[in-house]
C-alpha cells in the first residue's frame, strides 16, 4: 500500500513558514547532490506570499542558506498574459519574492511563458514545454520532466495548477504542458502542467492556508477527494507529497497530522 501523505498543521502562519523554509532547504541540497541544480515549480495565488515569508528570512547557520543561484524557477501554471499584468503567477512572484531577494544572496534562472505567443494559447504551452525539453534533456529521452520540487495551492474548489475539477485535461496523458481555454475561475486563458508531469515530482508541497479551505480539506482527505485534482496528486505522490497548513485550513478535518521533522 502506498504510504500517505504528510499533513503538517501549524499555530501560525509564522510557524508555518519556518517549517516550510527547511522542508524546501532540504529539497534543495537533495536536488543539488542528484544534478547540482534545484529545479522546482511554483504556483500563484497567496503561495508566493507565503513563500516570500519563508524563503527571505536571513539565514541562521549555513545549512540554512537558500543557494538562489543554483535554483531554476519554473511556473506550474500561467495565465495567458503580459508578464506585468496582475493576473501573472510571474508577476506574482516576482513582486513578493524575485525583486526583494538581497544582491548578495545570487539570482535564480526564471523561466517564464513566452509571451510572444500569448494570442494562442496551445503555442504558448507547446513553447512552455520546449522550454521543459531544453531543460530537462530531450523529449526522446526522458519520459517525463522530473522536478525536484513543485510548491503548489489549492483553490477552495479543489483545483491546483490550472487543473480544475472535471476538466478534461485532468486525462491529459502525453503533454507536458497544456493550454486551457476555458478555465472556471478567470483569467479563462492559461498553460499548466499536466497531471503526469505534477505526479512525477520528487517531491510535492502544498500550502494551504486560513477558515475558507476548510471544507475542501474535509474534502480531499476525509471523504476520498471525489476526483479533485488536489485529491488526485495526493494519490499519485503518496508519501512524497506534504501539506504545510494553518490549523484554521483543517479544524474539523479527521485526518491525522504529523509533527514535522525532516
Amino acid at each position: 500500500m502506498t504510504k500517505q501523505p504528510s499533513l503538517y498543521a501549524f499555530p501560525t502562519v509564522d510557524a508555518l513558514a519556518s517549517a516550510l523554509r527547511a522542508y524546501v532547504i532540504h529539497c534543495q541540497e537533495a536536488g543539488l547532490a542528484r544534478h547540482d541544480v534545484f529545479k522546482v515549480a511554483v504556483s500563484g495565488g497567496s503561495l508566493p506570499k507565503t513563500l516570500a515569508q519563508a524563503l527571505l528570512a536571513p539565514p541562521t547557520s549555513e545549512a540554512d542558506t537558500v543557494k538562489w543561484d543554483r535554483w531554476e524557477i519554473f511556473f506550474a501554471d500561467e495565465r495567458a498574459v503580459p508578464l506585468d499584468h496582475p493576473d501573472s503567477n510571474y508577476g506574482l512572484l516576482k513582486a513578493e519574492l524575485l525583486d526583494k531577494l538581497p544582491a548578495e544572496a545570487g539570482q535564480p534562472t526564471v523561466h517564464p511563458i513566452d509571451v510572444e505567443a500569448l494570442d494562442d494559447a496551445q503555442e504558448l504551452a507547446d513553447r512552455y514545454e520546449q522550454l521543459l525539453v531544453k531543460s530537462f534533456a530531450g523529449r526522446d529521452s526522458v519520459r517525463l520532466p522530473i522536478f525536484d520540487l513543485l510548491l503548489l495551492g489549492c483553490g477552495p474548489d479543489g483545483h491546483t495548477c490550472s487543473l480544475f475539477p472535471g476538466h478534461e485535461l485532468l486525462r491529459e496523458e502525453t503533454a507536458w504542458v497544456a493550454p486551457i481555454e476555458d478555465s472556471p475561475k478567470p483569467p479563462p486563458r492559461r498553460v499548466t502542467l499536466t497531471l503526469p508531469v505534477v505526479t512525477h515530482a520528487v517531491r510535492v508541497a502544498f500550502v494551504a492556508t486560513g477558515a475558507g479551505k476548510r471544507e475542501v480539506m474535509k474534502q480531499i482527505f476525509d471523504n476520498e477527494g471525489y476526483g479533485l485534482p488536489c485529491a488526485i496528486v495526493n494519490e499519485g505522490t503518496g508519501e512524497r507529497c506534504s501539506w504545510f497548513v494553518d490549523n484554521d485550513a483543517v479544524e474539523g478535518v479527521g485526518y491525522p497530522r504529523r509533527p514535522f521533522n525532516l
